[in-house]
């Protein structure tokens, strides 16, 4: 029978038009391959390439260079040299998050997401996961089922990939012995009937030997299934399935080339739109019609699912980056409250009650995550009590964002649904989420207009309302200054409150500890206390360690622009200890005292604060009138 790959080079010799135009109209199929550390997948991926004659002829000759140097024959190729993802990374000194492959046959044309199968690179395979239509388990049959086989099966499961080969790699290596692969997959069927996996295709292959790949091998006679390629050339894929659902566009920017046209450009996530159609812009729940559907090659009838395009709205309503036109009988939920899976992938611990960075769709918002509901042993899927989630740790908590944000659950979009935290203070993305729906308390809760205003309390007082947010070791003077600095504005007629760090610990915080996560939460509380008094109209003076900027910088976007005064009280440890009138420091050097900022739990200085006091060459008085010149010039 005549190779198909050969039948393709022939077309392109023949008729290369003909060639293009029947490429063009291929399916295509995105996979990823994933499993344990050396499991097979990157030379896996390199047959899957040579056997396709897809790899450029320089990358070949080398190949066969190498193969001929150490004596092996051309089929037994080391194909992971060419696509070893890690190999790259040391070389060039980069970090790559996901290696991407791209062949096709006479059938279908593929993208392949190639991912360290290490632990620590689990974030890795959720990323290639995240846009896959189906997953490669590979299993090394020498070792069998291990939990980072378990770990990536439950988050293919979790990403929503319906799609499962269970490839059984090295068969070669076990003597292509029916038994073990019978063995290997009884285990992984039994686990994956736990988290969900209903249906999979077992293949048992080598990868360097090249059997079951891109035909049945006389090695395994016992197997009567599909080869690998084969069976990814068939296996179906509904690219239509989200032209079904409703119409969801969001917004990635906002072009204006001209006063005379105003359109907004995206991606649409699901569904078709038309012109005259009636569409809803959320959050503001804005309506209008399309007037034109714009793209690069002019304007078109129609625009389905995955394509970039333009609309232009009959109205002039306000719409910006970040927002979704939906269509204006089926728009999406709006919350800002929600339950969903943290897959945590940074390296420090997650914080709960820390602001992130959270980005969905084509917006960026602030958002905090709570406590886990639970962690999820990826073993037996027992549901584990939690405090944080540490790397690699996958858990169920709430997600409180900063504002409402348009969203449908990831089971029906994962452009939608899925989600990335981004450190505010680092930029690095520490974790991926996938939204399961929103909670019933932020659909119960709204906002009770009051008559009286903020303003209207500020002018009766007659002065601006502000937050002195003094910041700095214990010992460092903090406290002194505080109440010197309300004394001196209470002779003054000014309205002030002062917060204390102890004091407050005496109630609104007492069940607070001194963990990062209860430090979080005691600075997270006292800044929604200083922003109501701030409501109020009041001078608001605050002594608090707050040693992470994150926290700090939290309290400044609950204020008003101009109302957060940071001072940092700069006093160096040293002075800070020869002070240390509470005995605290000795007891933390002792190790009597855990998560003592300054000895075993850091300080993070203010990089930009409004004020630095230096405590050394200032008394409290003077940095009470420092301060005060600044509040009231």
């Amino acid at each position: 029978m005549t190779d198909p790959i050969y039948k393709t080079d022939a077309l392109i010799a023949e008729n290369i038009e003909q060639y293009l135009e029947t490429h063009q109209h291929k399916t295509m199929l995105r996979f990823i391959t994933c499993g344990s550390v050396d499991d097979g997948k990157s030379t896996l991926i390199g047959r899957l390439l040579y056997d396709s004659k897809m790899i450029f002829e320089d990358q070949l000759a080398a190949l066969e260079a190498d193969s001929k140097r150490v004596g092996t024959q051309g089929q037994e190729i080391d194909f992971a040299l060419l696509v070893d993802g890690l190999a790259a990374e040391r070389e060039q000194g980069i970090t790559i998050d996901v290696a991407y492959r791209f062949f096709a046959t006479e059938k279908r044309k593929f993208i392949v997401a190639d991912t360290p199968g290490h632990e620590q690179y689990t974030r890795n395979m959720v990323t290639g996961a995240s846009t896959a239509d189906l997953a490669v388990i590979l299993i090394d049959a020498r070792k069998g089922v291990l939990t980072q086989t378990r770990r990536h099966s439950y988050l293919v499961n979790l990403l929503g990939i319906r799609q499962v080969v269970l490839a059984v790699n090295k068969m070669d290596l076990v003597g292509y012995d029916q038994a073990v692969f019978d063995r290997i997959v009884s285990d992984y069927r039994a686990f994956a009937a736990q988290i969900g996996i209903a249906e999979f295709t077992a293949i048992p292959i080598s990868g360097f030997k090249g059997d079951n790949i891109t035909g049945h091998s006389a090695n395994t006679p016992w197997y009567q299934g599909p080869a690998l390629l084969p069976y990814l050339e068939e296996v179906e894929v509904d690219a239509t399935a989200d032209q079904d659902k409703p119409f969801r566009l969001p917004v990635q920017w906002v072009n204006r080339p001209n006063l005379d046209f105003r359109g907004f450009a995206g991606t649409i996530a699901s569904g078709v739109v038309r012109p005259g159609d009636a569409v809803r812009v959320l959050p503001s729940g804005k309506t209008s019609t399309v007037a034109r559907i714009v793209s690069f090659d002019g304007d078109k009838d129609a625009a389905v699912a995955g394509e970039s395009v333009t609309l232009t709205l009959a109205d002039e309503i306000d719409c910006s980056r970040g927002q979704v036109i939906t269509a204006s009988k089926a728009p999406l939920e709006v919350s800002d409250q929600f339950e969903a899976a943290v897959i945590w992938m940074d390296e420090h611990e997650m914080v709960p009650g820390r602001a992130y960075w959270m980005k969905i769709g084509a917006q960026t918002v602030s958002a905090k995550v709570g406590q886990p509901k639970y962690e999820v042993n990826v073993n037996t899927q027992e549901h584990l009590a939690a405090k944080t989630l540490d790397l690699n740790a996958i858990g169920v908590a709430t997600i409180t964002t900063d504002r409402e944000i348009p969203f449908a659950p990831y089971a029906e979009s994962r452009d939608l649904g899925g989600f990335i935290l981004i450190d505010k203070m680092t930029n690095a993305t520490v974790a991926a989420g996938i939204i399961h729906f929103s909670l019933r308390r932020a659909q119960n809760i709204h906002w009770q207009a009051t008559d009286i205003s903020r303003e209207h309390h500020a002018s009766m007082k007659h002065q601006k309302p502000a937050v002195v947010w003094l910041t700095g070791l214990s010992g460092s003077g903090k406290s002194t200054i505080a109440n010197a600095l309300e004394r001196k504005l209470a002779r003054m007629n000014r309205h002030t409150f002062l917060l204390d760090g102890d004091n407050v610990r005496h109630g609104l915080n007492k069940d607070l500890g001194f963990t990062e996560a209860d430090r979080v939460e005691n600075v997270r509380r006292v800044g929604e206390v200083a922003k109501l008094m701030t409501d109020a109209g009041l001078i608001v003076v605050t002594a608090f360690i707050s040693p992470f900027r994150s926290e700090r910088d939290m309290v400044r976007g609950m204020m008003q622009p101009g109302e957060f005064i940071e001072v940092f009280v700069d006093t160096p440890l040293s002075v800070a200890e020869q002070r240390d009138v509470k005995g605290l420091y000795a007891k933390a050097r002792s190790g009597q005292l855990k998560n003592f900022t300054g000895i075993d739990s850091p300080y993070e200085a203010p990089e930009n604060a409004e004020i630095r006091i230096d405590t050394t060459a200032m008394t409290p008085d003077e940095a009470a009138d420092r301060i005060i010149d600044r509040l009231i010039p």
